[in-house]
């Protein structure tokens, strides 16, 4: 069985598998979120290879419903499940560091193919290209802090900076911890993995779906 947690927010409910950091979809129900991930599998299956990992999920088990709030209604998971208490032991920390690994270069290439105009959503939204590559990076270096890895910013075109600031996320992604937060009001390693891949891939499937 594939352990799946349902974060339920007030509109959006979020289907996340627990066991494959950003393999998680939303929408309006929670057959509809488990739905969409299940649709995802072909696509997921990109990182997992990437990370040297076989992917053949097969029917979900619902470990857990944890209550999500307006930033869940809003498109991105914020609630941590109370399975991510658990102690991570070293193999676990590594394999999660490696699909976190995966997903960032997997997101350098699909960027590098895509052109600098993406095509405009439903309502005439959505970051190009540039900005798109930006805000990963931002965000990342936000998210960076919840387990106490702090970098400066640093301008788009210096991937030696992105690079030892992704270097010194995997570094504390990959050591066993005892499930707590890895810094006072942080978050715990295995939420930090699974949210960190989340909006990684979350951008590479949006800039593949919407190259002109």
């Amino acid at each position: 069985m594939t352990d799946i947690y349902l974060e339920i927010g007030p509109k959006r409910i979020f289907a996340c598998a627990y066991d494959w950091p950003g393999w998680c979809r939303v929408a309006k129900g929670e057959e509809g979120a488990m739905e969409a991930l299940s649709e995802y599998v072909p696509r997921y299956r990109v990182i997992a290879e990437r990370a040297g990992l076989p992917f053949e999920p097969d029917a979900f088990t619902v470990v857990e419903r944890a209550p999500g709030d307006s930033t869940t209604d809003f498109g991105a998971p914020s609630a941590i499940p109370a399975v991510d208490a658990q102690a991570v032991d070293a193999a676990v920390a590594e394999r999660d560091t490696a699909l976190v690994r995966a997903a960032w270069e997997v997101f350098d290439e699909v960027a590098a193919v895509s052109p600098e105009e993406l095509r405009k959503g439903p309502r005439g939204g959505g970051r190009d290209r540039d900005k798109m590559v930006a805000h990963v990076v931002e965000a990342e270096r936000a998210y960076a802090r919840k387990i106490g890895v702090r970098h400066r910013r640093f301008p788009l075109g210096d991937h030696g900076a992105r690079a030892e600031m992704r270097d010194d996320i995997a570094a504390v992604l990959s050591k066993p911890s005892d499930g707590s937060p890895l810094v006072p009001g942080g978050w715990p390693a295995r939420y930090a993995a699974r949210r960190i891949a989340w909006h990684v891939i979350d951008h590479i499937w949006e800039m593949e779906d919407r190259r002109v």
